[in-house]
């Protein structure tokens, strides 16, 4: 007979229960900036650093944003061993996931200079 997780919580010293409780967010109430994002995955910023090859007082930096570019939100979350998902709630629909978004790269075209016809 399997055993329930609120049980063998329930059977750990305070001090225990205390850190479980300390690493668990509810989704639906969601995380409070990226330095909490990865305080929860256990990471250092040196860590995540290296995973980047930035060096510590950028990833301080990145975490202070307040507006980045999605690629290098998408950077940071995989450096924390995560995956990121963008979801849109429009009024009067069902939530939706954006998929692709920035990952094709539009290539430009080659800049060619145009032949001129004949020297005037």
């Amino acid at each position: 007979m399997g055993r329930k997780l609120d049980e063998i919580i329930a059977r750990l010293p305070r001090d225990g229960q205390d850190q479980i409780e300390a690493r668990f967010v509810d989704p639906e109430e969601g995380v409070e900036g990226l330095r909490k994002l990865r305080q929860l995955a256990g990471k250092a910023q040196d860590d995540i650093a290296t995973a980047l090859n930035i060096k510590q007082p950028s990833v301080s930096k990145i975490e202070k944003q307040t507006d980045m570019y999605l690629s290098t939100l998408r950077s940071y979350v995989e450096a924390i061993g995560g995956k990121l998902e963008l979801t849109v709630k429009l009024p009067a629909r069902p939530a939706l996931r954006l998929h692709n978004l920035g990952d094709i790269a539009v290539k430009a075209a080659p800049n060619r200079r145009r032949k001129q016809a004949g020297a005037r």
